[in-house]
């Protein structure tokens, strides 16, 4: 058995590809560019000894520089076809790719507001009405807990306790948490419910703690109109939706040292590993100021 460098392996597995699996020269293409950053990766290593747990970690860097789920599936596929084509060949006496599965698809990372642009959002209502009073209390409760947006519009009179400063929600699968409101958020809901509320409730009845102008509960697409004109008022760019604020909530408690087990718990997360995207968000911007201030970058 002739021992090859991994380059020189390559070739013959691209010829192999083009001559005998009759591949077209596109797919030829991208075979070649996913070796070549595989050899990158390994730099001086043989074949023959690159193991399992060094593909696994050459996959896991590919998911560290941020790439999509499919080009680090499609990297596996073209490292897989190449080390089954060594072993078909009898150049290897095992394939380390055997046991390693594709890679499941991982969530996008969200976007998140800077501190300062949810400082401009809440800014945003006008207090002297009733409705800026309810919009003012929605976004303060929604920043200061985490909510869903189908939990914020759920809440009810009872479910909000003032003096202990603490809210209870009911989530996904029925499962009530209790979460911590917070001096800014527990003023604004005070406020509206002594100066905005019985406005809105016009002498009618209702559990429901925000209400419309015609005295009903919220609705979902309600709010979401009026977070879109507060975004354009406060000059925020980009997508906002209430589930933006819910990943600011999360974001901004991780960087100012919130341990993720709480976070999880505010959150409402029945696993943990969904609430680790958010520590992925902390690592990119980590890296972002490691870039812009080493003198080495």
């Amino acid at each position: 058995m002739i021992s090859l460098t991994m380059n020189q392996y390559i070739a013959e597995f691209a010829d192999y590809l083009k001559i005998e699996k009759r591949q077209s020269p596109n797919t030829v293409s991208a075979y070649k560019r996913d070796m070549k950053r595989f050899v990158s990766y390994f730099s001086d290593k043989k074949v023959s000894e690159v193991t399992a747990s060094d593909v696994r970690s050459f996959l896991l860097s590919m998911r560290e520089e941020g790439l999509a789920a499919s080009t680090v599936a499609r990297a596996l596929s073209s490292v897989k076809s190449f080390f089954s084509y060594l072993f078909t060949e009898n150049q290897i006496s095992e394939n380390p790719t055997e046991i390693i599965e594709s890679p499941r698809p991982w969530r996008k990372l969200p976007n998140v507001m800077s501190m300062e642009e949810v400082d401009a959002l809440i800014a945003a209502p006008d207090t002297k009405s009733p409705a800026g009073l309810r919009d003012l209390a929605m976004l303060e409760l929604l920043y200061a807990t985490g909510l869903r947006v189908s939990e914020l519009v759920s809440v009810k009179m009872s479910t909000v306790d003032l003096k202990v400063g603490y809210l209870r929600s009911l989530g996904k699968g029925s499962k009530e948490r209790v979460v911590p409101l917070g001096d800014a958020a527990r003023i604004a809901v005070e406020n509206y419910l002594l100066n905005g509320r019985p406005a809105l409730l016009k002498k009618r009845s209702s559990g429901d703690m925000f209400l419309t102008r015609r005295g009903v509960a919220m609705t979902r697409q309600g709010f979401w109109k009026i977070l879109k004109q507060y975004t354009v008022k406060a000059g925020v760019k980009g997508a906002v939706s209430p589930h933006t604020l819910r990943h600011a909530f999360a974001t901004h408690l991780l960087e100012r040292g919130a341990d993720l087990r709480s976070v999880q718990q505010m959150l409402g997360h029945s696993d943990i590993s969904t609430t680790q995207i958010y520590t992925h968000i902390l690592q990119e911007r980590m890296r972002e100021v490691h870039d812009r201030y080493h003198p080495r970058a």
